[in-house]
């Protein structure tokens, strides 16, 4: 199936199921601000800024400060692309990706805050066909799901982070992923050979 159509395809079934899906918990907890400082990747000696962010940052950037859950959950991001055998970008868009969706927490059911059935760190939906509950929960599985998703991607190495990880979600919010890109290569190059 070309790109496009497949693109096309999603984005449409996207909305057909999503319906504003990641407005819920989500933008209920959106407090981040711009990014101040000197970028982790940028300090001497971390990973090639050009590896992790090959088309530079697209828009103005977001931050949060990280609690240990969240940098674990980080740190499982990264253990679990390693695994899959992809390189630093996978680790960067997927970190991108967990810090829109839920801002590396691995959410629950969040009674009426909830949308839909979306669960763990990428809000992936049991309903749409990412595993169980339990699975989608698990930091690991639902982070090799959602590579399994990027490796379908035509291309994705190339894309922008947003286009790529909009093309794995299909989010109601498809710009949004982009204010992460800085923090998510900071983790990762942090992270990465630790």
């Amino acid at each position: 199936m070309n790109t496009i159509f497949r693109r096309t395809v999603l984005g449409v079934a996207g909305l057909a199921f999503a319906g504003g899906v990641f407005a819920g918990p989500i933008a209920a907890n959106a407090d981040a601000g711009p990014v101040a400082g000197t970028p982790v990747a940028a300090q001497a000696g971390r990973s090639d800024s050009g590896k992790l962010i090959p088309h530079g940052v697209q828009g103005a950037q977001s931050k949060i400060d990280l609690n240990d859950e969240q940098v674990s959950n980080a740190k499982a991001i990264i253990a679990a692309t390693k695994k899959a055998g992809l390189p630093e970008r996978a680790a960067v868009v997927s970190i991108a990706t967990s810090l829109q969706e839920s801002k590396l927490e691995n959410l629950g059911h969040l009674g009426d805050r909830n949308d839909h059935d979306s669960l763990g760190l990428f809000q992936q939906r049991p309903s749409s066909g990412w595993g169980s509950a339990e699975q989608i929960t698990d930091p690991e599985y639902s982070t090799l799901a959602f590579l399994k998703g990027l490796k379908q991607v035509d291309g994705w190495q190339d894309l922008p982070l947003t286009e790529a990880a909009q093309t794995v979600q299909v989010s109601a919010y498809p710009d949004a992923y982009a204010q992460w890109e800085q923090q998510a290569a900071d983790l990762v190059a942090q992270y990465w050979n630790s």
